[in-house]
């Protein structure tokens, strides 16, 4: 099979088509994500991480695949409405507002942030645009001060036990190569090095080879339901996050562990039963907190599917293309919806779609576009490499 192909085609006249039809809401600004298979809007709230993540999309495509004006002209439609209703007096991110911008609920979540910011510097970029590039700037500080503190007085835990969580290092790993060409050379530097430390010795536990999702402060595990828990599909993501880093900085040790990380996640999350990648898993096997943690979700299997193409492009170990074949031959039968366009989003243990939409407060134009994108320019790379 020729996987650019169907990438790039998947992309460019299915999942795009989709969110520029159905998602642009040309009166208020901004962008609906709630849709169900057919593309109809069922709720008009705005989450704004949400609407960082399609402004950051768009502003991508335009500048790394087509400097197509309706492209920038949808890119801006977010980034005007995000300027205007996403952030309090403080510079704080709202989670979500109403339809025309009245602030629904608080800035509790820093991922709002850290998404308005990726959507700030691709957009700057795209359209010259030196206030917005402020903007991001201004954004990335505000996240980093707050590095310790996510959810500042929104935080519901005590400080009996004080486990630190995964998701904002994490996020930090990719935030700061999105941001990289408008901060300071030191700036992405001290951020990398303190990433790649967090991501790959802290929370990667050395004796399991896995990625745990909440840790002790001195990086111990604690047993407990956080202190347990694993999120596979984070931990995976975080690893092709690690293999960017480990490209931009030739650095072979970093990938090739990364890369090992990755078949750990696998061998141990993958549901042999019935295929797919389990939601949550508790590391002893005890009953995981999360109800829902036998669920396939798409963003799973998309970010894996990055991680392996990307694994698979720089190291070439036939382990990482049989796991990749299983995992394409998984998502594509089960998530993708060739007769309405895009992807479900949910399906319960057994793979049956379990809610069929294809957007929703969790779900918008994010994980499916950019995995397209990122699986379409590894596997042109590994092509050109494989095919004189």
């Amino acid at each position: 099979m020729n996987f650019c192909k169907l990438y790039k085609d998947t992309l460019l006249e299915d999942v795009i088509p989709f969110w520029e039809t159905y998602s642009i809401d040309n009166e208020n600004g901004g962008y609906y994500t709630c849709l169900d298979t057919y593309g109809n809007v069922y709720d008009t709230d705005k989450f704004i991480w949400l609407q960082g993540r399609q402004a950051w999309t768009f502003s991508m495509l335009y500048n790394k695949v087509e400097k197509n004006e309706k492209w920038l002209a949808i890119a801006k439609n977010g980034i005007d409405f995000l300027r205007k209703y996403g952030m309090n007096s403080k510079g704080d991110f709202y989670f979500s507002v109403t339809s025309n911008g009245k602030p629904l609920v608080q800035a509790y979540n820093i991922f709002s942030d850290c998404f308005a910011a990726m959507a700030f510097s691709q957009y700057a970029i795209a359209a010259n645009d030196n206030a917005v590039k402020e903007l991001a700037k201004k954004t990335y500080f505000n996240i980093l001060s707050k590095i310790d503190n996510p959810k500042g007085k929104y935080e519901k835990n005590t400080d009996t036990r004080q486990l630190v969580g995964f998701s904002l290092p994490m996020i930090l790993s990719n935030l700061v190569l999105e941001l990289e060409e408008i901060l300071d050379a030191s700036e992405v530097e001290k951020t990398i090095n303190y990433s790649i430390h967090q991501v790959m010795e802290v929370f990667l536990d050395k004796k399991t080879g896995l990625v745990f999702e909440y840790v002790l402060p001195n990086g111990e595990h604690h047993n407990s339901f956080n202190g347990r828990l694993l999120n596979p599909g984070h931990g995976i993501e975080a690893m092709w996050f690690m293999i960017d880093i480990g490209v931009r900085n030739n650095d072979k040790k970093l990938i090739d562990k990364a890369t090992q990380t990755i078949l750990n996640i696998l061998e141990y999350s993958w549901d042999d039963k019935y295929g797919g990648i389990y939601y949550f898993m508790d590391e002893k096997g005890c009953p995981p907190q999360q109800l829902e943690w036998d669920q396939k979700l798409w963003w799973v299997h998309l970010e894996t599917l990055v991680a392996l193409a990307k694994a698979y492009e720089q190291t070439q170990k036939p382990e990482i293309l049989k796991w990749y074949n299983k995992v394409h031959n998984y998502a594509w039968t089960h998530f993708s919806d060739p007769a309405n366009g895009e992807w479900f989003g949910y399906l319960n243990r057994q793979g049956e779609v379990l809610l069929n939409l294809k957007g929703g407060k969790w779900k918008g134009c994010f994980h499916v576009p950019r995995a397209m994108y990122q699986c379409w320019k590894s596997f042109e790379k590994i092509e050109n490499k494989l095919i004189p």
